[in-house]
């Protein structure tokens, strides 16, 4: 079969963001079916899309969904009016069945099939596309085969996918040269799931629990060939890197094996780390730890459901920064239980910790499948039926969003490594301009100059 896959995501703060997913469902698939990938941040609008349709002439089109809204309490835009457009341009030029997957569409499949009138949909991970094709091409029944709905059917949960996990790399071509040439940031997985129980977090939910790991050999192979390809830096894409930290410690073993030579970044959780563990990582290369930290409080740590506490976090910054990385911790501020303690707490870590940059987020999106959905149920802030598709923040009771703000204004100071509000729009224009230049790597590490 023609299949066409159409990567939907254009935001391209802080940088755009290469559609890796697609190039697993592709190393999934019978090598019978013949694959093309279209996206929207090459192709630039729903004309030379409906070309590119009419000129393949696909037998199935695949849309992935990676983004419901750009998660922004200040200045909130949901992409779902976007993806109506492109379903529209697709039915106008092509009488292909439509499938839609995607992690935002995992999180919200019942939704956005009613909504966006798809043929199929593909529930958690991508590869559940190439057993919907091989059942298409021999007119089977589709209605039982895992991970898939169909048009009026009910919503089924993501259930792991246990196959075999391939990406298939392709020639350099416009798409990649588009990343390429706008701050040379490719993308690579170690592993799939999460064991942690974050209260907002849809992670659990698409992937699993469990913790499926790559061998770290074919990891360190991919990211030799990712650098041999063009890329000037590598962002490991897992929900936490060090998850695993035996793992975590072997991808960059065989790194070091691999002669990898080019920078690389990822997300980690700030728990206690073992002794030489991020100077370990640095020799292989790591340049960038972004902690998923949410806190500075003990209090909201425990209720976020983190792994950690203020000691953990203290001493994984203390070892990161003796290792000589860049540092970044997110914060999410404004969820159950916050109040201007807590807040004060938080602000006070922000000034003493030295060399990091802090990504600050008021308000926390609330999404189905998690406890942070069930909290807001109990007090009352959603509905039972809400449509949660227009986003929803919640809103703490004992301080609101905007006095949030204010104190984290008058406490900055002009410190430019405290981002939040309309600081995010100052520092895109400037990323994009030192890419423009020739700059690799995310740059947020510029903010503490």
């Amino acid at each position: 079969m023609k299949l066409l896959l159409l990567s939907a995501n254009t935001t391209q703060y802080p940088y755009p963001v290469y559609p890796l997913g697609l190039d697993f469902i592709v190393g999934a698939l019978a090598p019978r079916h013949e694959v093309r990938i279209v996206d929207m941040n090459v192709v630039g609008g729903l004309d030379p899309l409906e070309v590119a349709i009419r000129d393949f002439d696909p037998d199935v089109i695949g849309l992935s969904i990676r983004n419901i809204d750009n998660v922004d309490t200040l200045a909130t835009k949901s992409f779902v009016q976007g993806h109506q457009r492109i379903i529209q341009a697709i039915r106008g030029c092509s009488k292909a069945p439509v499938v839609i997957g995607g992690s935002g569409f995992s999180i919200f499949p019942g939704e956005l099939m009613a909504l966006l009138d798809a043929d199929f949909g593909v529930v958690g991970e991508g590869e559940f596309l190439g057993p919907l094709l091989d059942a298409l091409e021999k007119g089977a029944v589709v209605a039982d085969l895992p991970g898939i709905i169909g048009r009026g059917e009910g919503v089924r949960s993501a259930v792991p996918w246990t196959g075999a996990v391939r990406r298939q790399f392709r020639p350099v071509d416009a798409q990649l040269r588009f990343y390429l040439e706008r701050g040379g940031i490719l993308n690579l997985q170690t592993k799939r799931g999460c064991p942690y129980h974050c209260i907002y977090c849809t992670y659990p939910h698409i992937e699993g629990r469990r913790l499926r790991l790559n061998s770290p050999d074919e990891v360190a192979g991919e990211a030799r060939e990712l650098q041999e390809m063009g890329a000037r830096y590598l962002f490991i894409a897992d929900s936490v890197f060090n998850a695993d930290y035996g793992h975590s410690l072997a991808v960059a073993q065989a790194f070091r094996r691999q002669g990898l030579s080019i920078p690389w970044g990822a997300f980690f959780a700030p728990t206690r780390p073992p002794d030489g563990y991020y100077n370990a990582l640095a020799e292989a290369g790591l340049t960038h730890v972004e902690f998923g930290t949410e806190t500075f409080c003990n209090g909201q740590l425990k209720r976020y459901g983190k792994p950690f506490d203020m000691e953990d976090v203290l001493l994984a910054q203390r070892s990161a920064r003796q290792a000589g990385v860049h540092i970044a911790h997110y914060l999410l501020l404004g969820g159950p239980g916050e109040d201007a303690q807590t807040l004060d707490e938080t602000l006070n870590h922000m000034e003493i910790i030295e060399k990091a940059v802090f990504f600050v987020f008021c308000g926390i999106r609330v999404y189905p499948h998690t406890r942070l959905y069930d909290i807001a149920r109990q007090e009352g802030q959603i509905a039972p039926e809400q449509d949660l598709l227009a986003p929803v923040f919640y809103r703490s009771k004992g301080i609101g969003t905007e006095e949030i703000i204010a104190r984290i204004e008058k406490r900055a100071r002009g410190r430019r490594n405290w981002v939040y509000g309309d600081g995010s729009e100052k520092n895109e224009r400037v990323v994009v301009r030192l890419h423009g230049r020739g700059h690799a790597g995310p740059l947020w590490e510029l903010l503490l100059q």
